[in-house]
């Protein structure tokens, strides 16, 4: 059977009536997530703020009015110092079987968006190949495992741990304080190591490795070298809650830190003008979905 006629075929941003259609079509294509989950994930992206001109969900493709395909997108503004850029996340997408021909469309439409850095951190593995025919190129190669509770404590100063939901520290970034209390609304551990008067930010996401070891990833850090700094005490705060280790994307083991460096696991990948930093997944399906 040959490919429907193209004239009945089109690539769109995904709309509020499309919401239904598009968890349906994710549920088929993603048969360990239930439908429910899907909605979920477009409860928050309808909260998450968008920058002008980005679509709020990503795209679809449509068949004489009928979803064939998706992409989710996950546009956002960053600042770093005085830098702003704005990052999408190239999230979970489907293409029914029938009309894969045109998956090119909507990668097309995902991707055309100018000045903007694009990041996919769970492709699949058949999937390489086209990210890198896409201008994609990686910038973190594997996972490092740290036990930081077993860290000696930062220097002779006394470490105070604050949660963010508590007062922000004296000092504190307004955009980073932003940042940590919609985080820790998606189910993350939002932390600020505070010393000698200066607070340093820090967000986790609670996760099970291999299906039976609790565990921390780190989703936000200024820097690696910050949490390497801070790892005694916030390994400890993370142990008392029952998350004794931490995975933190990586190049190669980690100096200063007490673990082992997995090669090869969790490839991320980008496109665009920023390269992104170790440690930094914030605003992406890792943070908001658990993905």
């Amino acid at each position: 059977m040959g490919l429907p006629g193209v004239s009945r075929i089109r690539a769109r941003q995904i709309g509020e009536a499309d919401v239904t259609a598009v968890a349906d079509l994710l549920t088929c294509g993603f048969q360990t997530r239930s439908r429910g989950f899907w909605l979920d994930v477009f409860a928050r992206l309808k909260e998450h703020p968008v920058p002008a001109g980005s679509p709020r969900y990503g795209y679809l493709l449509e068949s004489e009015g009928a979803a064939v395909g998706a992409i989710l997108l996950i546009f956002s503004r960053l600042r770093r110092g005085d830098l702003t850029t704005i990052r999408c996340n190239v999230s979970s997408w489907f293409v029914q079987p029938a009309f894969r021909g045109y998956a090119s469309l909507l990668v097309s439409k995902a991707l055309g968006h100018k000045n903007v850095t694009y990041l996919n951190i769970t492709p699949a593995p058949h999937t390489l190949p086209l990210l890198h025919a896409q201008g994609y190129s990686q910038y973190s190669r594997g996972l490092f495992v740290a036990l930081p509770a077993l860290q000696s404590r930062a220097g002779d100063a006394e470490v105070s741990v604050v949660r963010a939901a508590s007062a922000s520290p004296i000092g504190t970034d307004p955009f980073e304080h932003e940042l940590l209390l919609e985080h820790a609304k998606y189910g993350c551990l939002s932390l600020w190591c505070v010393v000698a008067g200066r607070a340093t930010p820090f967000v986790f996401r609670p996760r099970i490795l291999k299906r039976v070891v609790p565990c921390a990833q780190l989703i936000y850090s200024r820097t690696v070298d910050d949490f390497v700094r801070f790892a005694g005490p916030i390994g400890r705060v993370l142990a008392m809650r029952g998350r004794p280790l931490v995975v933190i994307d990586a190049n190669g083991p980690i100096p200063g830190l007490i673990g082992t460096y997995l090669d090869a696991r969790q490839p991320k990948y980008f496109k665009g003008p920023n390269r992104p930093s170790l440690g930094d997944l914030a605003y992406t399906e890792a943070a908001m979905f658990g993905i």
